[in-house]
């Protein structure tokens, strides 16, 4: 259970396919409201109609959303606010895992994913927090990534950056709104099995969906300031991650 005020109405970004779905659907079953956005709308109805189905009760509300259309995430940020009457959580979980060995010629692939997990990230922030200030509250989730704790190697090097970036934003955000009714939480996802990973074989500590979903749901109603995903193995492979020589943390990308 939350040691926090009920956070009733939660936006979930990136919420058609992967972790956003999962969160959405663990969401749910906890008996919360629910704004669910992303650029698939097709998915979105399908999993509003599952969640109706299973949940009469909740309030479940979808719209399109490109992340990288800037003006279009504070108008469907607000548009929810204003449906909802207020939003008490919003989780920035859109994100891309493209990428390659900078150097290779995919200059547009490493682009897209910064993009993607950086500056549209910024845009999440800026818009919850402009309604989170305007209520004096609200939870602000940023989903980083366990690959943040260092630079990474081939295909992870741009995509480990972005989530180290979005980290340091969260944090900058929080030691801003020290004092205030505002909470800020970081979370690392290790390895947890989604779309942005299923040709991904042979991952050592990779959990299913539904297990991770489950997880992070926890994890977030905790409200900490940070949290990795699972606990175990990843806290104290965090702290290995952050100390052993690069050489070392290389051979784990």
């Amino acid at each position: 259970m939350s040691r926090h005020p009920t956070r009733q109405t939660i936006l979930i970004t990136g919420a058609s396919s992967g972790l956003g779905r999962g969160m959405a659907r663990e969401f749910a079953a906890r008996g919360h409201d629910l704004a669910l956005c992303a650029r698939r709308t097709e998915r979105l109805d399908e999993l509003k109609a599952e969640l109706t189905a299973r949940h009469p009760k909740l309030r479940i509300a979808v719209r399109a959303l490109d992340v990288l259309d800037y003006g279009q995430v504070f108008e469907v940020f607000r548009s929810f606010r204003d449906e909802f009457g207020r939003l008490d959580r919003i989780i920035v979980n859109a994100g891309l895992g493209k990428g390659q060995p900078l150097g290779t010629g995919y200059f547009h692939a490493n682009r897209k994913t910064a993009e993607t997990n950086f500056v549209a990230a910024l845009a999440q922030c800026e818009a919850a927090l402009e309604i989170f200030r305007a209520q004096n509250a609200g939870h602000l989730v940023v989903i980083s990534s366990m690959s943040a704790m260092r630079g990474m190697p081939r295909n992870l090097t741009t995509y480990a950056a972005t989530k180290a970036g979005v980290a340091a934003l969260a944090e900058g955000i929080r030691a801003d709104l020290i004092g205030k009714p505002i909470r800020v939480s970081t979370i690392y996802p290790g390895y947890i099995r989604s779309e942005i990973n299923e040709k991904v074989k042979k991952t050592p500590f990779m959990i299913d969906t539904e297990t991770g979903c489950r997880l992070l749901a926890d994890a977030i109603d905790r409200e900490p300031q940070s949290a990795c995903v699972p606990r175990w193995p990843w806290m104290p492979l965090g702290f290995a991650m952050r100390h052993l020589p690069l050489a070392l943390v290389a051979k784990m990308g």
